[in-house]
């Protein structure tokens, strides 16, 4: 972390606390009828093809697209869809994916999606929670659905195959354009677009409600003004989309925020190392948006792949959870020609928070970027609610346009995260470099409070990952792993003495060996100690010395999200299994 002297720069305000975007300010539309389609289609650029079916290399051409989402919009509103009804989206990734979306936002209509690979529960929790009217899923999901009361449209999965079969007839009478378009509704910027299941700062999953006001703000602050800062030609960009539709990441910058832009989308079912990189040379790709799982599988891969590969590839952006140095530093040294970056965004958020931005002077690929413009961001510590000066790590606080309505149905849960000068509350611990570039270090929830020191455990993880016979690593309190439920088990390692009542929490690592690996616990500990220095935050190779594991927990796997985050509330199981 970078210390400063009393003269701050002019993007912080040492007065109000507030850090304000280095970009310039964007002027925003301020007609109080307009939707985000509507915005969407309105944008001129010179694209061609739109989005592309990567395993039949079927395309829909821009030409088609808004005539296609105006059909549908017409049939969904003949089968009695009208504004503000809620359509669930229970889908992988497709081509039809942006159609279905916008269509029901054309509407008026909103939209809440979810993970195909859901349980029924899961299913069932959210359909109640936000009074689904139908469903769009593929044709496994299609019982469980209408057992729930729901009235269903199954979408096939191959574009060029299954326009004739019968149980898909519904779907493409909607998109065939029978029918007379239909008007747009009178849909104001503060109506709610979607609702979008995320698990919040704190607690169980709650839904998100965005506006088509923030996905506007999407449109405008993420993806065109990213776009205007490189010198390439939107329209001659070739993306794929690999990341899920259903998740923010990739709804906010696949399904509506590029279609702005004139670029060409190619969509992937779903990930594959070997398909995707076919994909890439295949369609001459040129930026691949990701998650971390992805881009440490394509660095792994990269020792197989002949020097000319991926040489299409210009920009590779991760976001949805934080990479580590050793992921990054792999990735640069095996991709030496593509632009590394990565993102700040939440759910509650609209993905919309900061972005990379690698120059000449500024290659800061550790860093989560600048903030967006129009957007502004506080650092607060977290125990006494003092605004910190950048320099110093606290909790990230945003505000902007991009900024949820509300949690649906949940007024306490709103009022503990939005306060009431509009600021967004995320929960994770950040600070601010001296050059207005972001960077991560933890959740609140997630720091070790360890003889009065507070341990973030991504610092230990950073650290531990550059260990040659380690391939991952997850550390977490042992308060943590003494969850509710397992009382017996708490006080059989309160009898062996692991507990430590004087520390209080204490940091287990746990690791997974590479194969034939014999790493002992004491050897990872000491490796630690070893890094024991004082050292700043953005040394990634050092640690201080209140810093260290007590005990080292060996396990195959580490329990991740699909965007890579640490699931750490699913380590005490790996634990259990060993008592």
């Amino acid at each position: 972390m970078e210390k400063f002297s009393e003269t701050y720069p002019d993007w912080y305000s040492p007065e109000t606390g507030i850090c304000n975007s280095k970009h310039p300010s964007i002027e925003l539309p301020t007609q109080t009828f307009l939707n985000v389609v509507s915005h969407i289609f309105s944008r001129q650029h010179s694209g061609i093809s739109a989005l592309i079916d990567s395993s039949s290399g079927y395309s829909l051409s821009y030409a088609e697209l808004f005539p296609l989402v105006k059909s549908m919009a017409s049939g969904l509103h003949r089968r009695g869809i009208s504004q503000g009804d809620v359509v669930l989206l229970l889908l992988p990734n497709s081509i039809y994916y942006p159609i279905i979306f916008m269509a029901v936002l054309y509407l008026g209509a909103i939209v809440t999606t979810m993970n195909p690979l859901s349980s029924v529960s899961e299913i069932k929790k959210q359909v109640t929670d936000c009074n689904v009217n139908l469903a769009f899923t593929i044709y496994q999901h299609v019982e469980k659905l209408k057992a729930l009361g729901i009235s269903v449209i199954t979408v096939p999965e191959n574009v060029d195959t299954d326009s004739k079969q019968v149980k898909f007839s519904a779907f493409y009478e909607l998109i065939s354009g029978n029918f007379d378009f239909v008007t747009e509704t009178v849909t104001r910027q503060q109506d709610t677009a979607a609702i979008m299941y995320s698990s919040g700062t704190t607690g169980a999953s709650k839904g998100a409600v965005l506006t088509h006001r923030n996905f506007i703000a999407v449109v405008e602050l993420f993806v065109r003004f990213e776009a205007s800062q490189y010198e390439y030609l939107s329209s001659e960009n070739v993306y794929l989309a690999v990341l899920p539709m259903f998740h923010i990441y990739g709804l906010s910058l696949l399904v509506l925020g590029l279609l702005s832009l004139g670029s060409s989308i190619v969509v992937m079912r779903k990930f594959e190392l070997n398909e995707m990189v076919r994909m890439i040379e295949r369609y001459r790709v040129t930026h691949l948006p990701v998650v971390p799982p992805i881009l440490m599988a394509l660095t792994k891969g990269a020792k197989g792949m002949c020097g000319n590969s991926l040489k299409s590839l210009k920009q590779v952006s991760s976001g949805a959870a934080p990479l580590s140095r050793k992921i990054i530093e792999d990735f640069v040294q095996a991709f030496q020609h593509v632009d590394l970056i990565q993102g700040y965004g939440m759910t509650e958020s609209t993905a919309v928070g900061t972005r990379g931005f690698n120059t000449k002077h500024f290659c800061k690929y550790s860093s989560i970027g600048l903030l967006a413009p129009n957007t502004q961001a506080k650092v607060i510590n977290w125990d006494n609610g003092v605004c910190l000066p950048p320099g110093c790590s606290g909790e990230l606080w945003l505000r902007g346009p991009a900024i949820m309505k509300e949690y649906m149905n949940k007024p306490e849960a709103t009022m503990s995260t939005i306060d009431n000068d509009g600021w967004l509350h995320t929960g994770d611990i950040v600070y601010f470099d001296q050059d207005g570039y972001l960077y991560i270090v933890d959740r609140i929830k997630e720091i070790i409070k360890y003889k009065g020191f507070q341990i973030a455990p991504a610092d230990l993880e950073a650290v531990l990952i550059c260990h040659p016979e380690i391939l991952d690593v997850a550390v977490t309190a042992w308060l943590e792993v003494l969850a509710p439920g397992w009382m017996g088990r708490a006080c059989l390692l309160r009898v062996n003495g692991a507990m430590d009542e004087e520390s209080g929490e204490i940091p287990v690592a746990f690791v997974v060996r590479r194969h034939g690996s014999s790493l002992t616990q004491d050897a990872v500990i000491h490796y630690l100690a070893q890094k024991v220095i004082h050292s700043e935050l953005t040394d990634f190779h050092a640690v201080a010395p209140y810093k260290k594991v007590k005990k080292v927990v060996f396990t195959h796997l580490i329990p991740k999200s699909a965007a890579g985050k640490i699931l750490r509330r699913e380590l005490p199981k790996l634990l259990s299994s060993r008592l």
